[in-house]
């Protein structure tokens, strides 16, 4: 944006000054409206008000607003309003009054209103006393129904485009500085390209040319300059921060990358691949921590540590090159040397979920029928349109269960316990044993330490820095009060329980109501968790593990995983296949967003999206068995797996 900025400010017309003045953090340069935001709070008045109700009925639904309240007062004790007339039969006059009138001085108020107060209508009063002063909703129900009730819309003066008129002005070859930024990428590469060089710009449009061409080599050819940062994939950040390194003429530096390869297709993997060789090849080191065997592939030296997970691993069990891995009998060289095939045997669908002319993000008028009770991988590009897809089906299926990586459901005591059902039944057997009350075990209730509360942690407010969190002096971390640890279960106390591995717990819990929730987890690759590990620990695909254990066993479900084998070895990804195969032949549906080809190439059914990402993709390119994509010509999905069949 630095550049586009320079550019502007070389080459618009009318010159409206340097380059500070393109950017929407300057007050000179900003909207003065939204102050560069491109958006405005403002109210949603449909979940505000009910115009079924009169002032006298509540018809204001916030808090302080209701009949009595000290801010109901304020417009019920006006004269402006009948307080028993019902929102619906307002005059224009009236409604304007109530929602958008300002610092009005009132002719004839009831004695309650405040003398010297001046009127001001609803929207003018939440912007003063909320969007101004967000103090005020910190906490609370205010907050809870604040958040309900609050939302950001386009900015009216600026339409969005976060500068001010002025500056808006400048243009070259008929476009503003915010019409750049809102093209994608690959777009505003081919516009730069089409503006006349002279010695005052040339140096900025090559510099920008060279930046813009590096979006493109790594696949993000379709975000937009103006696209929110928050609203970046892990992957798309993660590729991002590695484009600004690429331009870096330091050398001599270590390069620490985890999983780059995430949320990649196979095609954008190889583009990766082509920067971490260069970044290498610039006399710099780089690590890379993996699984996707594309990368693996690259690596001058490999360090592969296991043998298993968690309590069973931990040592350097290879360390070389790919020949010598792949030879050896270590889970990551099995897995490299293994022959890859394509399913052959098909399930047959018995119903479909149809989405009919479909227009969301870069979908046009899309049109698909999934199938029921088989196993569909949604494939293509990054930014192909396979999330908006899904999302459309969710829209017209509601009854469809998602299963992602996004944060699991609890307080910050929940663990893996807790969330499976176990706990429960641990505190009952504990109980039991001990002939005291099951509550004593919980560190939510009487068996809770208390100097931090079952925390196992005592946090500190620093004010004006972060808080700092030390391990409980008393219960040494573990949320209990000392003499809980009195009481045990075949010699083991509850802290020892909780920190047992899952796998541990298996066998401890042999012939038990546990065992079952316990070897759910083992199924999908968590074995090696310990049973009291804080939900708040875990990585997006444990969490999205977890949610699959709690799902097995159920029929008759429709479900949508994103990207499950976010995170997995190879070897667990043949697991994975299996609970997914045994998911389906219970009577369930399931539909897989994915890149990676083990998944795909298992699956009954493909829909790709295509050809590329934007608005160079949103179209169904290829919908049919596995075996038959690899002849598609027009599917980089169908290319790649069948590279993937030639190893």
């Amino acid at each position: 944006y630095s550049l586009l900025r320079l550019l502007y400010s070389r080459s618009g017309e009318p010159f409206v000054g340097y380059s500070n003045v393109f950017s929407f953090n300057n007050p000179q340069g900003m909207c003065p409206c939204c102050e560069g935001l491109g958006v405005v709070n403002t109210i949603n008045l449909d979940k505000l008000i009910n115009k079924e109700k009169s002032l006298n009925e509540g018809a204001i639904e916030f808090p302080t607003f209701e009949p009595g309240g000290w801010r109901w007062k304020r417009y019920a004790y006006t004269g402006l309003f009948d307080n028993d007339k019902k929102l619906k039969d307002y005059t224009e006059e009236e409604w304007y009054n109530l929602i958008y009138a300002d610092n009005i001085k009132l002719k004839n108020p009831a004695p309650q209103f405040p003398k010297t107060s001046l009127y001001e209508g609803i929207i003018p009063r939440f912007e003063r006393s909320f969007f101004k002063n967000e103090g005020r909703v910190k906490t609370g129900r205010v907050a809870k129904r604040f958040n309900e009730v609050a939302m950001e819309d386009t900015c009216p003066l600026c339409k969005g485009k976060r500068l001010n008129q002025r500056v808006l002005s400048c243009k070259i070859k008929g476009k503003d500085i915010a019409d750049c930024c809102n093209m994608q990428i690959d777009d505003l590469r081919d516009f730069i390209k089409t503006i006349p060089t002279d010695y005052v710009n040339e140096p900025v449009i090559n510099a920008l040319n060279g930046m813009l061409d590096n979006f493109i080599l790594i696949g993000l050819n379709y975000l937009t300059l103006y696209r929110i940062t928050p609203t970046l994939s892990g992957g798309e950040s993660q590729r991002i921060k590695l484009i600004r390194h690429l331009g870096s003429s330091l050398t001599d530096l270590i390069y620490i990358f985890d999983e780059p390869s995430i949320g990649l297709h196979p095609g954008d993997v190889h583009k990766l691949n082509k920067l971490l060789i260069e970044l290498r090849d610039k006399g710099n080191t780089v690590l890379i921590v993996e699984h996707d065997p594309d990368v693996i592939e690259i690596a001058d030296y490999i360090i592969d540590l296991g043998p298993g997970a968690g309590q069973k691993g931990g040592e350097v069990v290879y360390t070389g090159d790919l020949k010598g891995l792949t030879e050896a009998q270590t889970k990551t060289g099995r897995y490299l040397s293994q022959r890859k095939s394509i399913k052959t045997n098909i399930r047959k669908a018995r119903g479909y979920l149809s989405l009919k002319d479909v227009v969301y993000n870069n979908l046009n008028r899309v049109s698909v029928d999934i199938p029921m009770h088989v196993v569909t991988a949604v494939t293509g590009v990054a930014g192909s349109g396979k999330s908006s897809l899904i999302q459309s089906l969710i829209k017209k299926y509601p009854e469809i269960v998602m299963i992602d990586q996004s944060a699991l459901r609890g307080s910050r005591r929940s663990n893996t316990a807790t969330y499976t059902g176990t706990m429960d039944m641990i505190r009952g057997l504990f109980s039991k044993a001990n002939k005291v009350k099951a509550s004593l075990f919980s560190n939510n209730s009487e068996g809770a330490c208390p100097e931090c509360k079952g925390t196992g942690i005592l946090t500190t407010d620093l004010a004006f820095i972060d808080s700092v969190e030390v391990t409980c002096d008393l219960c040494h971390g573990s949320g209990y009060k000392p003499e809980v640890l009195l009481y045990k279960l075949k010699d083991k106390t509850i802290v020892d329980i909780l920190s047992m591995p899952v796998e541990e717990a298996i066998e401890f819990f042999h012939n038990t109501a546990i065992q079952p929730a316990l070897k759910r987890l083992s199924d999908v690759g968590l074995e090696y968790l310990t049973i009291g590990q804080n939900l708040n620990t875990l990585s997006g695909g444990e969490r999205q593990r977890l949610k699959l254990a709690n799902e097995l066993g159920n029929k008759g479900n429709i479900y949508v995983f994103d990207e499950p084998t976010t995170g997995l070895h190879g070897s667990d990804t043949y697991k994975l296949m299996k609970l997914f195969d045994n998911l389906t032949d219970e009577g369930n549906t399931v539909i897989i967003i994915e890149h990676n080809l083990d998944i795909i190439s298992k699956s009954d059914w493909l829909i790709d999206l295509g050809p590329g990402a934007g608005c160079n993709g949103g179209r169904i390119i290829f919908e049919g068995h596995p075996e038959d994509i690899i002849k598609n010509k027009q599917s980089v999905t169908g290319k790649y797996l069948r590279k993937y069949l030639s190893k």
